[in-house]
């Protein structure tokens, strides 16, 4: 019996497309818009108050599954959690609030020996703490950007937790659309930012002399 043989470059040919063929089955991946945080639009001007004389880490406060990823965050109605589609954050919604914190202090000018948990460096303070929310949230008509941080302040050497305070900010939206909702949580973000900056230097101040690293 005779075999039938196919010349090489007519296997080629078939191959290619069968292989074209198969591509274009392929889902395409949805274009998808990469936000990063808004910062405030004017600076604020740094803090009359003395340099502290202790130095803070700041870390990434523990979140969970639903927040701890670069999906934008939104409560339509009652208790479903969903995202926006088609957009997400730059990073995980905790490493966005401890920049932005950082971006606090800095502009402050009262903490100047700062650090965050991508180093190691041991420092005398600590911030850190539980994100409860990072979305927008409908209520009736009516929408807004929630952040509620359960702030800690830890003492640096032996992890023994000095403070710990709530804070929230609920800013309202008069856009639903996202890049208003994006511009939301940046005012959002601030504020909170102010509040949880004036707190840890009260605090850092009362704790002084029972803080310096050993």
């Amino acid at each position: 019996m005779k075999r039938a043989y196919r010349p090489f470059g007519q296997l080629a040919l078939i191959a290619s497309l069968a292989l074209s063929g198969a591509c274009s089955i392929l889902p395409q991946a949805e274009p998808v818009d990469i936000y990063r945080l808004p910062t405030a639009q004017s600076t604020a001007a740094r803090s009359p108050g003395a340099a502290q004389p202790w130095s803070l880490r700041l870390t990434k406060p523990q979140a969970s599954d639903v927040l701890n990823n670069a999906r934008i965050a939104v409560i339509p109605q009652g208790d479903v959690i969903s995202s926006y589609k088609d957009a997400r954050w730059s990073d995980p919604a905790p490493v966005l609030l401890r920049d932005r914190l950082l971006e606090g202090f800095l502009a402050d000018g009262r903490v100047q020996l700062l650090g965050t948990d991508d180093s190691n460096v041991q420092t005398d303070l600590e911030l850190g703490g539980n994100l409860q929310a990072f979305q927008s949230e409908y209520q009736g008509k009516a929408v807004g950007v929630v952040i509620r941080l359960d702030a800690r302040l830890v003492r640096g050497y032996d992890q023994k937790i000095l403070a710990s305070q709530r804070f929230e900010v609920r800013q309202p939206l008069n856009d639903t659309r996202v890049p208003a909702v994006v511009t939301g949580f940046g005012q959002a973000a601030d504020a909170l930012s102010r509040q949880v900056v004036e707190w840890t230097v009260k605090q850092g101040t009362r704790l002084a002399p029972t803080i310096r690293t050993r």
